[in-house]
Protein backbone atom coordinates (compact mmCIF):
# COMPACT_ATOMS: atom_id res chain seq x y z
CA UNK A 1 0.00 0.00 0.00
CA UNK A 2 1.55 3.36 -1.03
CA UNK A 3 1.10 6.32 1.49
CA UNK A 4 2.76 9.10 -1.36
CA UNK A 5 0.18 11.95 -1.64
CA UNK A 6 -2.46 10.75 -3.60
CA UNK A 7 -5.58 12.43 -5.22
CA UNK A 8 -8.61 10.55 -6.53
CA UNK A 9 -11.33 12.14 -8.46
CA UNK A 10 -14.54 10.81 -9.35
CA UNK A 11 -17.43 11.76 -11.36
CA UNK A 12 -19.75 11.29 -14.30
CA UNK A 13 -18.41 11.39 -17.68
CA UNK A 14 -18.29 14.66 -19.26
CA UNK A 15 -18.16 16.06 -15.74
CA UNK A 16 -14.79 17.81 -16.06
CA UNK A 17 -12.49 15.08 -14.30
CA UNK A 18 -9.66 15.69 -16.74
CA UNK A 19 -9.43 19.05 -16.40
CA UNK A 20 -9.64 19.22 -12.66
CA UNK A 21 -6.86 16.89 -12.56
CA UNK A 22 -4.94 18.18 -15.00
CA UNK A 23 -4.75 21.46 -12.52
CA UNK A 24 -3.94 19.87 -9.77
CA UNK A 25 -1.41 18.10 -11.06
CA UNK A 26 0.29 21.28 -12.55
CA UNK A 27 0.11 22.60 -8.72
CA UNK A 28 1.33 19.32 -7.58
CA UNK A 29 3.88 18.29 -9.55
CA UNK A 30 2.11 15.20 -9.78
CA UNK A 31 1.23 12.50 -12.42
CA UNK A 32 -2.53 11.32 -13.77
CA UNK A 33 -3.34 7.56 -13.76
CA UNK A 34 -6.46 6.83 -16.04
CA UNK A 35 -9.47 5.00 -13.79
CA UNK A 36 -11.50 4.57 -16.91
CA UNK A 37 -12.66 1.31 -18.51
CA UNK A 38 -12.82 2.79 -21.88
CA UNK A 39 -9.96 5.10 -21.94
CA UNK A 40 -7.69 1.85 -21.61
CA UNK A 41 -8.35 1.07 -24.70
CA UNK A 42 -6.01 2.03 -28.62
CA UNK A 43 -7.99 3.30 -31.20
CA UNK A 44 -11.48 4.57 -29.56
CA UNK A 45 -8.83 8.24 -28.75
CA UNK A 46 -11.76 10.59 -29.03
CA UNK A 47 -15.18 8.42 -28.75
CA UNK A 48 -13.68 7.52 -25.21
CA UNK A 49 -12.63 11.31 -24.31
CA UNK A 50 -8.95 10.43 -24.25
CA UNK A 51 -6.75 13.09 -23.40
CA UNK A 52 -5.47 15.15 -26.26
CA UNK A 53 -1.72 15.56 -27.58
CA UNK A 54 -1.44 18.93 -25.31
CA UNK A 55 -2.62 17.36 -22.52
CA UNK A 56 -0.07 15.19 -22.80
CA UNK A 57 2.27 17.98 -23.07
CA UNK A 58 1.35 18.99 -19.86
CA UNK A 59 2.25 16.25 -17.07
CA UNK A 60 3.10 12.60 -17.57
CA UNK A 61 -0.58 10.26 -18.25
CA UNK A 62 -0.36 6.52 -17.44
CA UNK A 63 -2.75 3.60 -18.52
CA UNK A 64 -4.37 5.57 -21.42
CA UNK A 65 -4.67 3.98 -24.55
CA UNK A 66 -2.12 1.32 -23.96
CA UNK A 67 -4.96 -2.30 -24.33
CA UNK A 68 -5.76 -3.38 -27.88
CA UNK A 69 -9.62 -3.37 -28.02
CA UNK A 70 -9.12 -7.11 -28.59
CA UNK A 71 -8.96 -7.97 -24.92
CA UNK A 72 -11.43 -7.74 -22.49
CA UNK A 73 -9.01 -5.93 -20.35
CA UNK A 74 -10.63 -6.45 -16.71
CA UNK A 75 -10.39 -4.92 -13.32
CA UNK A 76 -7.78 -7.13 -12.04
CA UNK A 77 -5.53 -6.35 -14.63
CA UNK A 78 -5.91 -2.78 -14.36
CA UNK A 79 -5.31 -3.33 -10.82
CA UNK A 80 -1.71 -5.03 -11.41
CA UNK A 81 -1.59 -2.64 -13.72
CA UNK A 82 -1.36 0.56 -11.33
CA UNK A 83 0.89 -1.29 -9.13
CA UNK A 84 3.71 -1.65 -11.84
CA UNK A 85 3.43 2.11 -12.25
CA UNK A 86 3.24 2.89 -8.48
CA UNK A 87 6.50 0.74 -8.15
CA UNK A 88 8.90 3.07 -10.70
CA UNK A 89 11.07 4.72 -9.39
CA UNK A 90 10.91 8.05 -10.86
CA UNK A 91 7.33 8.14 -8.80
CA UNK A 92 7.87 7.74 -5.71
CA UNK A 93 7.96 10.90 -4.75
CA UNK A 94 5.62 12.21 -6.78
CA UNK A 95 1.80 13.15 -6.25
CA UNK A 96 -0.17 10.56 -7.89
CA UNK A 97 -3.80 11.33 -9.13
CA UNK A 98 -6.11 8.66 -10.26
CA UNK A 99 -8.84 10.26 -12.32
CA UNK A 100 -11.93 8.50 -14.13
CA UNK A 101 -15.59 7.48 -14.21
CA UNK A 102 -15.48 3.93 -13.33
CA UNK A 103 -16.36 2.96 -10.24
CA UNK A 104 -15.40 -0.50 -9.94
CA UNK A 105 -11.75 0.59 -10.09
CA UNK A 106 -11.90 3.16 -7.17
CA UNK A 107 -13.38 0.32 -5.17
CA UNK A 108 -10.54 -2.15 -6.01
CA UNK A 109 -7.56 0.83 -5.77
CA UNK A 110 -8.80 1.63 -2.31
CA UNK A 111 -10.07 -1.89 -0.95
CA UNK A 112 -8.78 -4.48 -2.98
CA UNK A 113 -9.88 -6.79 -5.41
CA UNK A 114 -12.19 -9.52 -4.36
CA UNK A 115 -10.36 -13.28 -5.02
CA UNK A 116 -12.28 -15.10 -7.73
CA UNK A 117 -12.29 -18.58 -9.30
CA UNK A 118 -10.64 -19.93 -12.87
CA UNK A 119 -13.31 -19.75 -15.12
CA UNK A 120 -12.71 -23.07 -17.31
CA UNK A 121 -12.53 -22.02 -21.33
CA UNK A 122 -15.96 -24.43 -22.07
CA UNK A 123 -17.75 -22.39 -19.32
CA UNK A 124 -16.87 -19.14 -20.43
CA UNK A 125 -17.50 -19.99 -23.84
CA UNK A 126 -20.84 -21.79 -22.91
CA UNK A 127 -22.12 -19.02 -21.46
CA UNK A 128 -21.21 -16.75 -24.16
CA UNK A 129 -22.76 -18.43 -26.63
CA UNK A 130 -26.15 -18.39 -24.53
CA UNK A 131 -25.49 -14.11 -24.15
CA UNK A 132 -25.28 -14.11 -28.01
CA UNK A 133 -28.35 -16.64 -29.04
CA UNK A 134 -30.76 -15.79 -25.73
CA UNK A 135 -29.98 -12.42 -24.91
CA UNK A 136 -29.39 -10.73 -21.39
CA UNK A 137 -33.04 -10.97 -20.36
CA UNK A 138 -33.57 -14.40 -20.23
CA UNK A 139 -29.92 -15.15 -19.18
CA UNK A 140 -31.11 -12.68 -16.43
CA UNK A 141 -33.90 -15.04 -15.19
CA UNK A 142 -31.44 -18.34 -15.85
CA UNK A 143 -29.34 -16.51 -13.21
CA UNK A 144 -32.52 -15.84 -10.70
CA UNK A 145 -32.88 -19.58 -10.77
CA UNK A 146 -29.25 -20.61 -10.03
CA UNK A 147 -27.68 -17.22 -7.66
CA UNK A 148 -31.29 -15.39 -6.88
CA UNK A 149 -29.15 -12.85 -4.73
CA UNK A 150 -26.74 -11.65 -8.05
CA UNK A 151 -29.49 -11.60 -9.62
CA UNK A 152 -31.79 -8.84 -7.52
CA UNK A 153 -28.41 -6.84 -7.97
CA UNK A 154 -27.93 -6.62 -11.77
CA UNK A 155 -30.11 -4.92 -14.23
CA UNK A 156 -31.53 -7.28 -16.96
CA UNK A 157 -29.69 -5.85 -19.36
CA UNK A 158 -26.40 -5.77 -18.22
CA UNK A 159 -25.41 -8.87 -20.38
CA UNK A 160 -21.52 -8.63 -19.45
CA UNK A 161 -22.09 -8.63 -15.74
CA UNK A 162 -24.85 -11.36 -15.51
CA UNK A 163 -22.50 -13.85 -17.71
CA UNK A 164 -19.97 -13.31 -15.03
CA UNK A 165 -21.74 -14.08 -12.46
CA UNK A 166 -23.26 -17.46 -14.36
CA UNK A 167 -20.04 -18.27 -15.40
CA UNK A 168 -18.98 -17.80 -11.37
CA UNK A 169 -21.65 -19.87 -9.98
CA UNK A 170 -21.24 -22.68 -12.60
CA UNK A 171 -17.30 -22.55 -12.44
CA UNK A 172 -17.09 -22.52 -8.19
CA UNK A 173 -21.01 -23.36 -7.03
CA UNK A 174 -20.52 -20.11 -4.92
CA UNK A 175 -22.40 -16.67 -5.93
CA UNK A 176 -20.09 -14.05 -7.16
CA UNK A 177 -21.84 -11.86 -4.48
CA UNK A 178 -19.71 -14.13 -1.40
CA UNK A 179 -16.56 -13.99 -4.07
CA UNK A 180 -16.55 -10.55 -3.70
CA UNK A 181 -16.70 -9.91 -0.04
CA UNK A 182 -13.20 -11.51 0.30
CA UNK A 183 -11.48 -8.41 -0.46
CA UNK A 184 -7.74 -8.47 -1.49
CA UNK A 185 -4.76 -5.37 -0.34
CA UNK A 186 -5.59 -1.83 -0.69
CA UNK A 187 -2.66 -0.45 -3.25
CA UNK A 188 -3.74 3.38 -1.69
CA UNK A 189 -4.08 4.23 1.94
CA UNK A 190 -7.72 5.73 1.87
CA UNK A 191 -7.20 7.60 5.03
CA UNK A 192 -4.52 10.31 3.59
CA UNK A 193 -6.01 10.23 0.42
CA UNK A 194 -7.62 13.72 -0.94
CA UNK A 195 -11.05 12.15 -2.45
CA UNK A 196 -13.18 14.21 -4.82
CA UNK A 197 -16.17 13.17 -6.12
CA UNK A 198 -18.03 15.65 -8.84
CA UNK A 199 -21.27 15.94 -8.68
CA UNK A 200 -22.84 18.21 -11.22
CA UNK A 201 -26.04 19.86 -11.89
CA UNK A 202 -27.71 17.12 -14.37
CA UNK A 203 -29.31 19.64 -17.04
CA UNK A 204 -25.88 21.10 -17.48
CA UNK A 205 -24.30 18.17 -17.52
CA UNK A 206 -26.43 16.56 -20.34
CA UNK A 207 -25.80 19.83 -22.40
CA UNK A 208 -22.19 19.45 -21.93
CA UNK A 209 -22.72 15.62 -23.35
CA UNK A 210 -24.59 16.58 -26.41
CA UNK A 211 -21.99 19.47 -27.49
CA UNK A 212 -18.81 17.16 -26.79
CA UNK A 213 -20.55 14.27 -28.92
CA UNK A 214 -21.00 16.57 -31.79
CA UNK A 215 -17.46 17.55 -31.35
CA UNK A 216 -16.36 14.22 -31.63
CA UNK A 217 -18.00 13.60 -34.50
CA UNK A 218 -16.48 16.81 -36.19
CA UNK A 219 -13.63 15.82 -34.68
CA UNK A 220 -12.96 12.01 -36.58
CA UNK A 221 -14.78 9.96 -34.64
CA UNK A 222 -16.66 7.95 -37.64
CA UNK A 223 -12.89 7.20 -38.49
CA UNK A 224 -12.11 5.86 -35.48
CA UNK A 225 -15.34 3.42 -35.63
CA UNK A 226 -14.70 2.55 -38.99
CA UNK A 227 -10.90 1.41 -37.96
CA UNK A 228 -12.14 -0.03 -35.18
CA UNK A 229 -14.82 -2.05 -37.89
CA UNK A 230 -11.83 -3.53 -39.67
CA UNK A 231 -10.04 -5.17 -36.84
CA UNK A 232 -13.30 -7.42 -37.68
CA UNK A 233 -13.35 -7.88 -33.93
CA UNK A 234 -16.43 -10.01 -31.77
CA UNK A 235 -19.18 -7.32 -30.65
CA UNK A 236 -19.55 -8.62 -27.17
CA UNK A 237 -15.75 -6.99 -26.33
CA UNK A 238 -15.54 -4.19 -23.72
CA UNK A 239 -14.41 -1.92 -26.45
CA UNK A 240 -17.15 -2.58 -28.97
CA UNK A 241 -19.35 -1.59 -26.62
CA UNK A 242 -18.70 1.47 -25.89
CA UNK A 243 -20.82 4.10 -26.67
CA UNK A 244 -21.04 5.81 -30.12
CA UNK A 245 -19.26 2.65 -31.62
CA UNK A 246 -23.01 0.97 -32.57
CA UNK A 247 -24.35 4.06 -33.55
CA UNK A 248 -21.63 4.89 -35.79
CA UNK A 249 -21.57 1.46 -37.32
CA UNK A 250 -25.16 1.90 -38.63
CA UNK A 251 -23.79 5.29 -39.90
CA UNK A 252 -21.47 3.33 -42.00
CA UNK A 253 -23.62 0.90 -43.07
CA UNK A 254 -25.81 3.43 -44.19
CA UNK A 255 -28.69 2.34 -41.91
CA UNK A 256 -28.67 5.58 -40.06
CA UNK A 257 -28.05 9.49 -41.18
CA UNK A 258 -25.02 10.53 -38.89
CA UNK A 259 -27.16 13.26 -36.71
CA UNK A 260 -29.70 10.25 -35.61
CA UNK A 261 -26.56 8.35 -34.47
CA UNK A 262 -25.37 11.77 -33.07
CA UNK A 263 -28.51 12.15 -30.71
CA UNK A 264 -28.97 7.99 -29.93
CA UNK A 265 -25.62 8.43 -28.87
CA UNK A 266 -26.02 11.61 -26.73
CA UNK A 267 -28.82 9.78 -25.13
CA UNK A 268 -27.01 6.28 -24.32
CA UNK A 269 -24.39 9.04 -22.45
CA UNK A 270 -26.65 10.89 -20.81
CA UNK A 271 -28.11 7.40 -19.12
CA UNK A 272 -24.63 6.46 -18.46
CA UNK A 273 -23.51 9.50 -16.78
CA UNK A 274 -27.14 8.87 -14.77
CA UNK A 275 -26.18 5.52 -13.82
CA UNK A 276 -22.65 6.87 -12.91
CA UNK A 277 -23.96 9.93 -10.88
CA UNK A 278 -25.90 7.10 -8.96
CA UNK A 279 -23.26 4.99 -7.98
CA UNK A 280 -21.24 7.68 -7.00
CA UNK A 281 -23.91 8.99 -4.69
CA UNK A 282 -24.22 5.83 -3.03
CA UNK A 283 -20.44 3.99 -2.55
CA UNK A 284 -18.57 7.44 -2.46
CA UNK A 285 -20.56 8.71 1.29
CA UNK A 286 -19.02 12.42 2.91
CA UNK A 287 -18.08 10.05 6.36
CA UNK A 288 -15.27 7.82 4.29
CA UNK A 289 -13.80 11.30 3.37
CA UNK A 290 -14.89 12.09 -0.33
CA UNK A 291 -15.02 16.03 -1.01
CA UNK A 292 -18.39 16.94 -3.16
CA UNK A 293 -17.94 19.31 -6.16
CA UNK A 294 -20.99 20.57 -8.18
CA UNK A 295 -21.39 22.11 -11.27
CA UNK A 296 -21.54 24.37 -12.18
Amino acid sequence: MTTRQTILIAGPTASGKSALALRLAEETGGVIINTDSMQVYDVLNLLTARPGPDDLKITPHYLYGHVSPAIAYSTGRWLADVESVLDRPELTEKTVIFVGGTGLYFRALLGGLSAMPDIPANVRAYWRQQDAEQGAEKLHAILAGKDSLAASTLRPTDSQRIVRALEVIDASGRSIIEWQKETGRPLIDASVARKIVIDPDRQWLGTRIATRFEMMMKGGAIDEVKALLSLGLSGDLPAMRAIGVREIAEVLAGRLRTEEAAELATIATRQYAKRQMTWFRNQLSDGDGWERLSYP
